[in-house]
């Protein structure tokens, strides 16, 4: 199926793509036969070679991926580690091209117009770009290395490569290699699941059929998401040549006296400096897709680094690459670690687009988030560490205590709508699950109580979820029993069945008491606890 008329005039720009399989495990120190899952917002994001032997695949549920392997190591995802590990990747490639830009942690993206003349050819380069890298990353990982027209069918290559063989897709033939792939590989590279789920929807199957749609078609049917997508299916970069403004003139600087040596103290410095940035382009109603990351230490040395991105980045994830970038200079190996502290951080943005426009908030508000309150997060991170502002998150479980978690603000973007927010992002069933409303207050750590029936013998509950005696009175904290004037339960719960170390059988009551305060209690192994209290 032949791509649209437009997209065989204009062609993408050849592109090389390094891609290290499973790098944020890598990046954390576990060996491919170590059955491992990398998870957040309770997805798998990556996996081990043992861990999809046993079913275990991205995007499944936490909970899905312990049941297919019940041996699974869950690793926590921290951006900030793998963005350091991945440093010396980026390093060792500066020796072939001054244009390296990375995508992600793992991912790596440069020109090879300049490269290729030097060293001999798409396929010299290519090969010399594996062995550079493999020199670095060793027996931990794998690099695979793919070549095309676009950075799109450049990172496909390099996905349907091997380690010790490169695939090169020749001149002006990437449209003929995606032509057959499905739709869904478009997620490599764009976040926009709904729009995925609805080309399938509407019966295109391959990224050739999306192509052979007039793009303004395309435009008017799907907006901008959309546009991008047919780019990328036809082999051509996200947006049109034409569309990238040099930007130089809005770069953003600032000194640190004393210079900073420590990373908390440089990405406090960062976000303030990502903010300037971001609100200078949105004033002229631009928004970044490429920022150079230059830093000048206190002994003249000067490092930089080019961090790309799909989309527009919005504020947050402008700081987040800022601070990774920063992790991986101070935090990393002698071999990328300055000699002095950073006593000048610099921002250039090398490639803007037209900005999309925002949404203002009812009152007037700017984002969805005041931008006050993002100063006042980026101030105590400065002061107490970037760990340690947190945020909620709704995560599935049955007790209160499990619903809810706290995560690093850090390690979240702000700026945008989350749906681990919103208690409608949790759609599993839980079997066991207390019904709401929801208690007020979960306590950090049950308090062991007694509960006893009318004979002052202990309440217990049978292995068919029976209750051996309805509870009469309710001792807690040692004080004097308080009478049961309601009561409704139990919910049975049997998790981790298949794990004899991690294996819990309880169950839940909801009861009312006498002084009319109502609680949320738990038996497990004949021993009663008070988990919660509702208001």
């Amino acid at each position: 199926m032949a791509p649209s008329t437009a997209a065989s005039v204009e062609t993408a720009e050849r592109t090389l793509v390094v891609h290290c399989p499973d790098w944020p495990l890598v990046a954390a120190g576990v060996g491919g036969e170590v059955p491992a899952a990398v998870c957040h917002a309770n997805r798998v994001l990556a996996t081990t070679r043992a861990a999809r032997e046993a079913g275990v695949t991205v995007g499944l549920r936490r909970r899905e991926s312990q049941g297919r392997c019940p041996d699974l190591q869950v690793v926590d995802h921290d951006p900030a580690r793998d963005a350091r590990a991945f440093e010396p990747v980026a390093l060792a490639l500066d020796a072939l091209t001054p244009r390296v830009e990375v995508t992600r942690p793992g991912t790596v993206a440069f020109a090879t117009l300049g490269p290729a003349r030097y060293f001999g050819g798409d396929e010299a380069l290519a090969d010399r770009t594996g062995w550079s890298v493999a020199g670095v990353v060793g027996p931990r990982g794998t690099a695979q290395v793919g070549v095309a027209d676009g950075v799109f069918a450049a990172h496909l290559a390099a996905l349907a490569s091997t380690p010790d063989r490169p695939l090169v897709v020749a001149p002006a033939a990437s449209p003929t290699f995606l032509d057959p792939l499905p739709i869904g590989t478009l997620a490599e590279v764009l976040d926009l699941p709904d729009l995925i789920d609805v080309f399938g929807r509407l019966g295109l199957r391959t990224l050739g059929q999306l192509a052979a749609l007039e793009a303004t078609d395309v435009l008017a049917r799907f907006a901008t998401e959309g546009f991008v997508a047919h780019r990328l299916a036809s082999g051509l970069d996200p947006r049109p040549l034409d569309a990238r403004h040099p930007a130089e003139d809005q770069a953003v600087a600032t000194e640190l006296d004393p210079p900073a040596e420590r990373v908390d103290t440089a990405a406090f410095v960062a976000k303030s400096l990502a903010d300037d940035l971001h609100g200078r382009l949105a004033s002229r109603g631009l928004a970044c897709t490429q920022v150079v990351v230059e830093a000048e230490t206190e002994h003249g040395e000067t490092l930089a680094r080019t961090w790309r991105h799909e989309g527009a980045l919005t504020a947050g994830a402008l700081a987040d690459r800022v601070r990774w970038q920063l992790e991986g200079w101070l935090s990393g190996a002698a071999t990328v670690r300055p000699t002095a502290g950073i006593a000048r951080l610099t921002l250039i943005p090398i490639e803007v687009v037209a900005a999309r426009g925002r949404q203002l908030g009812f009152w007037g508000g700017e984002t969805l988030i005041d931008e006050r309150v993002e100063r006042a997060v980026a101030r105590v991170q400065g002061i107490l560490g970037l760990e340690a502002v947190t945020v909620p998150e709704y995560r599935g479980g049955r007790g209160p205590g499990e619903r809810v978690v706290r995560v690093p603000a850090a390690a979240v973007d702000l700026d945008a709508a989350r749906s681990g927010a919103r208690p409608e992002s949790v759609t599993e069933p839980w079997p066991g699950r207390v019904p709401p409303p929801a208690p007020a207050l979960v306590l950090a750590e049950a308090r062991p109580i007694q509960v006893v029936d009318g004979e002052g013998a202990p309440v217990g509950v049978s292995g068919r979820g029976e209750v051996t005696a309805p509870p009469s009175t309710v001792a807690i904290d040692g004080g004097g029993p308080l009478p049961v004037l309601a009561w409704t339960g139990p919910w049975p719960v049997d998790e981790r069945w298949w794990d004899p170390a991690r294996h819990r059988r309880r169950a839940r009551f909801q009861v009312l008491l006498g002084d009319g305060a109502a609680h949320l209690l738990a038996i497990e192994s004949g021993q009663w606890w008070l988990e919660a209290t509702y208001d």
